[in-house]
């Protein structure tokens, strides 16, 4: 063999080894904890979603007392027939705990209403382990909202979405704090699923209120993550987690609810100016339309609610709504009988207009209501 051909096969053969080198190398970097490529991919949207909002989820500790007799016989059969006798006592607080989201640099913190209902002392410890003593500035039952204010320095926010723009199927991220103190602990837990249903109203096995227009997910929401936030791909807060679920042992059975932020949006400077939500006032009765009654005005069909009321110098007189007329829909939504109708006047705050479409002698006019609030 010429020293030319020696001389080439040693100039390939280092060539393959070289490129074998840059090869194992390369996968080497993307094998190894992190390596550029696995790195990249690791870093979901899942990820930045938990980042973003993760930082302003707050844990809240509220302390309850409890108040019994003090069964001084000490027998349970005697103190059965004794109660009553013996001076009442207050027996030691009993903490509870869920979770919240900073919405205002200025230390305004959204949680439900049944995290902080009925509590004395509330603590809210940030992620970084900062704690504060918070204020309860308004809360309301019916929307399971509340509103609650810490003083302090550079704190977090969270950014709010549109849940108007909530799709079915699409990723979202429940951030909170089930374990409370538990863990000792305040780095919140996150929870990952999809949007599993949309404008569900769920009645709980432990609620007197329904819960109304829910965003229904499969992400696990447990008891102290109510208040948390849920939260799209983007990182935008679209939810506030409720702990409503219909399992008799208060566990996760695969599907939970979350109140649409854009229903907070709407509630929370009533909630901070008045400490509630103030009822609105209508001033009209409705009833479901029957096939007789749609006859007898000449309509279509039973789409509609039948205005049977009208109060004099209420918001449905000053609109012009008159007994006879047929509601079909509200703000361009249409309304197929009467529980649509209120079910539009859900969200509403005192002084928002709304545009009433109603069929009058067989003609479909429009109206401006001004909602008013409720008469004392």
């Amino acid at each position: 063999m010429s020293r030319t051909v020696i001389l080439a096969l040693v100039f390939v053969l280092a060539g393959v080894t070289a490129g074998l080198v840059v090869s194992v190398s390369s996968l080497r970097s993307r094998l190894e904890p992190g390596g550029a490529d696995i790195g990249a991919s690791r870093r979901s949207a899942i990820v930045t979603a938990a980042e973003r909002v993760g930082c302003a989820t707050v844990s809240i500790s509220v302390s309850r007392p409890e108040a019994g007799d003090a069964g001084a016989s000490g027998s349970e059969f005697f103190d059965l027939f004794l109660r009553g006798y013996y001076p009442e006592r207050v027996r030691e607080h009993r903490y509870e705990t869920g979770s919240g989201f900073i919405i205002d640099p200025d230390g305004y913190i959204l949680t439900n209403d049944h995290v902080i209902r009925g509590g004395t002392d509330v603590v809210v410890v940030l992620r970084d382990g900062r704690e504060f003593a918070g204020r309860v500035l308004g809360a309301d039952p019916r929307y399971d909202l509340a509103v609650i204010k810490v003083d302090g320095e550079d704190l977090p926010t969270a950014p709010l979405g549109d849940s108007d723009g909530v799709m079915i199927g699409e990723w979202v991220v429940a951030i909170g704090n089930p374990f409370g103190y538990l863990l000792d602990d305040p780095e919140p837990t996150v929870t990952a699923g999809v949007v599993s249903a949309l404008h569900r109203d769920v009645q709980p096995r432990a609620a007197g209120a329904v819960y109304k227009n829910m965003i229904q997910t499969d992400a696990a929401i447990n008891e102290g993550n109510s208040g948390g936030p849920l939260v799209n791909g983007r990182g935008e807060v679209i939810g506030i987690n409720s702990f409503a679920l219909f399992s008799a042992d208060q566990a996760y059975i695969g599907m939970s609810f979350a109140i649409p932020i854009n229903t907070a949006r709407f509630l929370v400077d009533e909630l901070i100016q008045y400490g509630r939500v103030r009822d609105i006032w209508v001033g009209m009765g409705l009833r479901n339309l029957t096939s007789s009654v749609a006859r007898a005005l000449a309509l279509p069909d039973e789409n509609g609610a039948f205005i049977a009321t009208v109060e004099p110098e209420s918001p449905a007189d000053r609109a012009g709504l008159r007994p006879g007329d047929v509601v079909v829909s509200v703000n361009g939504a249409p309304t197929a009988d009467a529980q649509a109708v209120w079910a539009a006047f859900y969200g509403a705050r005192v002084g928002d207009h709304l545009t009433i479409d109603a069929v009058r002698r067989g003609r479909t006019r429009e109206f401006d209501m001004i909602l008013e609030e409720v008469p004392r």
